[in-house]
């Protein structure tokens, strides 16, 4: 299962305990695992401002 889809699923406001019951293979140490995944990659990104004058 992709961590964006577990991810979607907390954006959309499932609990923990929903994900888990609706798709048993899922473990809470899985959901901690995308959880700081995401955490790394939003730490790494850049962002560079743009001169939005023509």
């Amino acid at each position: 299962m992709a961590v964006e889809f577990i991810m979607d699923l907390l954006a959309e406001g499932w609990t923990e305990a929903q994900i888990r019951e609706n798709y048993p293979g899922v473990t809470q140490e899985d959901i901690l695992a995308c959880l700081q995944y995401a955490s790394d990659v939003l730490k790494s990104e850049r962002v560079f401002p743009v001169d939005a004058r023509p």
